[in-house]
This record gives structure tokens, C-alpha cells and sequence, in this order.
């Protein structure tokens, strides 16, 4: 195994189960160090024994490569392998995640992710997706730190220059966009024309009065470039909690159906949003519906399962899942 497989496959499950973000930071700052290395070198460090005088590489990230140079498995991804094997398995989904081809909702390091663009869409890649769309915050959410309408033009031509050497895999252009107390849209109109896919997001004023909130998503979902409603709730399930916001369901998925606006499946494990009894309504509404990881992360690109097994329990039709489709037909929706 190369080390720099090594390293990645442990940062990627450490992800994939919510490890702390120094622990699997310290594995892709290491994997990136070893990447930068001229062919041999990692080898010659180890005989060397050098190895943790390079700047990214520690105690434990230096016995990984060793293991690996030395030609066996390492210890430590060994045991994170056999961990997620003998997590317990979410029951059903199998057969809407085969028909999984991408996902509407990816952050990076530009916004609040935390790995770079080309890592979430080359794992993405690896993970079997034909796309992927690439949706960071909208200005106002500044904790969050949301791309500014230069930083986003800055972020399209990235993608542009990405996509040229990425095919037949495809990084959509999108935006995770701020929904107003007013229900307009937190970004230029002119950039939001720009973009493959419009991901709208409620992050402030949560527990509006329920009228006001029904109206605010309302306004936001029949936005002609609005594609897909994000964690419509709200709601947190870890930590400190945070309890769903309260909206006019009905009316909210009614109008997501007049619109074409697909209703989001988000995957996040402390969100599971929307909750089975809405999702439930949202199926009778007729609306679309996009299962997206919401991920952060490259090993949170990997959660789509419980998404799909929620949507399966929940009656969701596959042939109303926008992320089943192939980029063109989703981009023909989106246009």
C-alpha cells in the first residue's frame, strides 16, 4: 500500500465516523507532505530514519508510512477498517443508493469545510458519483465564512479549471444560499444565473413565528433559481440540540411542488432533516427530492446511505430523486 493511500484512507474513515477535525487534519497534512516528495524519498526517510523532521509528519503519521513502505497494511487503518465493519449497518437504502449518482450539497475549505476543493471532488469521484455539486455559504452566513459575490467568481473559474481534467466525472458550480427573513436570496442575481445548482438554506432566525417562517420558505422556494430546499427544520439531534422550526408544512411542500423545488434528504447524522413525519407529507405533495451528505468533509461523502434508508422507509418514489439522475438531465431541471 503507497503511504499516501494509507494516509488518505484513515483520514477519510476517521470522517466518515466524526472524528475530532486535529485528528484527521494531522493524517492529510501528513499525506500531503508525502505527496510533495520526490519518488524515493519517503523510503530513503525511513531508513534514514528522518521521516518526522519533514514539517506535516509526526509520531503516529510516521509509523503509518513506515508500515506502509515497508509493504504491510498499517496497524492503525487496520483497526479503523475493522471498526467500520463491525459498526452496525443501516438497515435498507441498498436500492436507491445503487441508483445514487451524485449529490447536490458538498462544502470545502473555502467556506466551513474542511479539506480543499480538488480533495471533495476527487473523493467524490472515487466513490462511484458521476457529479457533484459544489455548494459553499452565501455572504452573510460570516461564521461560516460565505464567499463573498468576488470570492464566488473566484470559485467558478477553479471548478472550470478542475473540470478540464476531471472528466468523465463532473464538479457542478452551486451555492449553499442564505434564505432572507424576507425570503429572498443572500447573493448577486446575476451570479445566482451563473450557477448549475441552488442549494436554499434557512441558518438564521430559526424559531421565526411559524406564519412568518411559512411565508419567508415559501417566497424562497418558488425563487425561479432556487432548486433544492436544504435542512428545512433546522433541527439539531447532538449536542445542545435544536428544536425544528415550526412552518406550515403543507403549504411549504405545496408550493415546493408548484415550483420544481426538490426538498432535501440531508444525510448530516445531527440532522436526519426533514424528520420521518414531514418527509412523509412531502411525499404526498408530490414534491422532488435531492439525498445529499451536506458533507463538510471528504469521508462525509459517504453518508448517503442513511439518506437513502430513511427515503426508502418513508415511501419516497426513486424516480423523483434528483440525485439519481445524470448531470444533464439534472442540469436540464436546474436550467
Amino acid at each position: 500500500m503507497e503511504p499516501v493511500t494509507a494516509l488518505r484512507r484513515i483520514a477519510f474513515l476517521l470522517e466518515r465516523s466524526q472524528a475530532t477535525t486535529y485528528r484527521v487534519k494531522a493524517f492529510r497534512t501528513a499525506a500531503a507532505a508525502v505527496d510533495a516528495m520526490a519518488a524515493g524519498e519517503a523510503a530513503r526517510r525511513v531508513e534514514a530514519k528522518s521521516l518526522e523532521r519533514v514539517p506535516g509528519i509526526g509520531p503516529r503519521t510516521a509509523e503509518v508510512i513506515r508500515e506502509a513502505v515497508a509493504g504491510r497494511v498499517p496497524g492503525y487503518l487496520d483497526r479503523l477498517e475493522k471498526e467500520a465493519a463491525a459498526a452496525p449497518a443501516v438497515e435498507g437504502g441498498r436500492d436507491l443508493l445503487a441508483r445514487i449518482r451524485g449529490d447536490c450539497h458538498v462544502h470545502s475549505d473555502w467556506s466551513d469545510g474542511g479539506s480543499p476543493i480538488e480533495e471533495m471532488g476527487r473523493t467524490a469521484a472515487e466513490l462511484g458519483h458521476a457529479w457533484a455539486v459544489l455548494t459553499d455559504h452565501s455572504p452573510r452566513l460570516t461564521v461560516a465564512r460565505g464567499l463573498s459575490p468576488e470570492r464566488l467568481r473566484e470559485q467558478l473559474a477553479v471548478v472550470d479549471r478542475l473540470n478540464e481534467s476531471w472528466a468523465p466525472f463532473r464538479l457542478l458550480k452551486g451555492i449553499e444560499c442564505d434564505i432572507l427573513s424576507d425570503g429572498s436570496l443572500d447573493q448577486e442575481p446575476a451570479l445566482l444565473d451563473r450557477l448549475d445548482v441552488v442549494v436554499v438554506s434557512v441558518h438564521s432566525e430559526l424559531r421565526m413565528d411559524p406564519a412568518a417562517m411559512t411565508r419567508r420558505l415559501e417566497a424562497a422556494v418558488r425563487h425561479p433559481r432556487a432548486d433544492v430546499l436544504g435542512h428545512c427544520t433546522g433541527r439539531l439531534l447532538s449536542g445542545r440540540g435544536r428544536p425544528e422550526s415550526r412552518f406550515d408544512a403543507d403549504r411549504v411542500f405545496a408550493a415546493c411542488a408548484e415550483a420544481g423545488t426538490a426538498v432535501e434528504i440531508n444525510c448530516r447524522p445531527e440532522r436526519l432533516d426533514p424528520p420521518r413525519a414531514l418527509l412523509r407529507r412531502a411525499v404526498g405533495a408530490g414534491v422532488l427530492f435531492a439525498v445529499d451528505t451536506d458533507a463538510h468533509a471528504p469521508g462525509q461523502l459517504d453518508w448517503q446511505r442513511a439518506g437513502c434508508a430513511r427515503a426508502e422507509e418513508c415511501g419516497v418514489p426513486a424516480d423523483r430523486v434528483v440525485t439519481t439522475w445524470t448531470a444533464d438531465r439534472l442540469l436540464e431541471w436546474a436550467g
